[in-house]
């Protein structure tokens, strides 16, 4: 093929549509925006029907993008600098689940503030997360790196950060595309069905999955072929050049750079080539756009043998430090008693004894046994207790409001049927706006908020959404006649499996709202009122 005179933020999207994804979520804001406007322009995107409707904010639309992934399909979810912060809970959460197809998180950084109210810098996120973070150099590295990174995620099954700039963003350079389109994934679901509940005895050995593979990031990052070591006869200096300061550093030098050079477009920090370069100068000088990320790290690396703590294994990386393993670390005695006897089996939590959530689980539990491919996607409250025996009712819980837009993302990817449940209390703090997401691009979900009255997992505070859910959710656009209200309780339970099923086969946006006040507000209240009473 031809090159293409491209801008930064079209070769990455060039990039997705040629690494196969079958969706793109975003929110628009500068200098991200043209990402997602050349894929609904793009006539491939067209034709194979990729999803590319804009999302009601970044968090939305990075909860979207995990849904597509965890279907199998491969994923890009596009913003700028500020839209990480909204899209920080699920994107920090999605290094712990890891991915299924490729997940590619663009973000898009504007150094000097030209239509933004900080500089913050992306790869701090990426450091925070303990992702792969990719920055290219230039606009043919944006068009390869976004495909790469597709690659890595799926061969290393987590997120991957790829990091932009507004110089990079908005230029214009020749890119070499490829010539052919990669097929879809198809749908494929992850073998373990609860790898993406993080209730906590979960999320403990995901966490512990996310810092082996830390090793291997690096070794994918000293494998990376864009990030290249140039020797240079004068070692007085050594250079690290990230991303497009490499560009900055041809444009000062003019000709042929006398110093060693280490173009870095990948993190973790390639330790390899960093080690050759500070074992080799005087004096290093790193060129980074953005905050010191490189500078900061490379403060202790020369004598990194020598430094002692969390990331060599004298104390351990993950749980809480305690005076024992302060007393490890320098030889000393531990206090460590003798071991606790088990005189009872251990008890995992439950739902209360005559709680409304039992009942929506006992039905939904009967009438997805008729759907055996299907997904039911869940949120935070008490509720997410239904991944536990006797119900293992649900097959995911990421961050509030996720279950509404992984499920829109998963349905997206082609999943059916797929179900979001979510309490009443978190739809409104964050299940709205994905549920507009929904309504507007007439979405194959069915949503059940099972409405009890309160924030029970927090002590029974009382709901924002309290008496507002049926409201809310026809304000939203949700057809009238596919919001359905009961109460659920056992002699309804044949009405509510009827519901569930009906509203399952319709084609669109139905939302089920089992309402019922929780059981312990309940006796709380009738406790109060009685105590009320008796002060008369």
């Amino acid at each position: 093929m031809q090159k293409q005179l491209l801008l930064g933020v079209e070769a990455i999207a060039l990039g997705a549509i040629d690494a196969g994804i079958s969706g793109v979520y975003a929110y628009p804001g500068t200098p991200s925006t043209e990402i997602t406007e050349y894929i609904q322009n793009s006539k491939i995107a067209k034709e194979r029907n990729i999803h590319r409707e804009w999302s009601a904010n970044e968090k939305t639309a990075m909860e979207s993008a995990l849904g597509m992934s965890y279907a199998g399909k491969r994923a890009l979810v596009c913003m700028k600098h500020v839209g990480m912060n909204v899209a920080a809970d699920c994107f920090m959460n999605a290094a712990i689940t890891g991915a299924n197809g490729g997940l590619v998180i663009i973000a898009a950084d504007d150094p000097s503030m030209h239509s933004s109210q900080n500089e913050q810098d992306s790869r701090v996120y990426g450091k925070f997360a303990m992702v792969p973070v990719l920055e290219p150099s230039n606009q043919q590295e944006a068009y390869e790196l976004t495909k790469r990174g597709f690659e890595l995620s799926e061969k290393l099954g987590t997120p991957v950060l790829l990091r932009i700039t507004t110089r990079l963003a908005h230029s214009r350079a020749g890119v070499q595309p490829a010539g052919e389109v990669r097929a879809e994934n198809k749908l494929t679901l992850p073998e373990d069905k609860r790898q993406y509940v993080l209730l906590p005895v979960i999320a403990k050995k995901r966490y512990k999955v996310l810092l082996d593979k830390q090793k291997e990031f690096v070794a994918k990052a000293e494998e990376n072929p864009f990030t290249e070591y140039f020797d240079g006869k004068d070692k007085s200096k050594g250079i690290v050049a990230c991303g497009i300061a490499y560009n900055y550093l041809m444009e000062a030098f003019k000709s042929r750079v006398p110093y060693p050079v280490l173009k870095m477009t990948q993190y973790p920090i390639p330790r390899k080539q960093m080690s050759r370069l500070l074992d080799e100068c005087k004096e290093i000088v790193v060129l980074e756009e953005g905050y010191p990320v490189v500078e900061e790290e490379l403060k202790g690396f020369p004598g990194l043998e020598r430094i002692k703590g969390r990331l060599d294994g004298t104390l351990p990386r993950d749980g809480e430090l305690n005076p024992d393993h302060v007393a490890r670390a320098f030889d000393l005695p531990t206090t460590q008693g003798l071991p606790v006897p088990e005189l009872v089996a251990g008890r995992p939590p439950a739902l209360c004894v005559g709680c409304s959530h039992r009942d929506v689980y006992d039905a939904l539990n009967a009438v997805m046994k008729e759907y055996p491919d299907g997904r039911v996607f869940a949120d935070i409250g008490c509720y997410t207790l239904g991944a536990l025996p006797p119900y293992e009712a649900i097959n995911t819980c990421v961050d509030m409001g996720a279950s509404i837009t992984m499920a829109k993302g998963a349905s997206d990817g082609g999943l059916f049927p797929a179900v979001a449940v979510i309490g009443d209390s978190t739809f409104t703090h964050s299940g709205m706006t994905g549920l507009l997401d929904a309504v507007n691009e007439k979405s194959n979900i069915t949503v059940i908020v099972s409405d009890n009255e309160s924030i029970s997992m927090t002590g029974g505070q009382e709901s924002s959404a309290l008496n507002k859910v049926e409201q809310i959710c026809k304000g939203l656009g949700v057809e009238p006649e596919h919001v359905k209200c009961l109460l659920p309780v056992p002699k309804n339970q044949e009405e509510l499996r009827r519901i569930i099923r009906e509203e399952i086969e319709y084609k669109g946006v139905s939302v089920i709202i089992p309402k019922r006040i929780c059981i312990q507000k309940h006796l709380r209240d009738a406790k109060k009122a009685k105590a009320a009473k008796a002060k008369k």
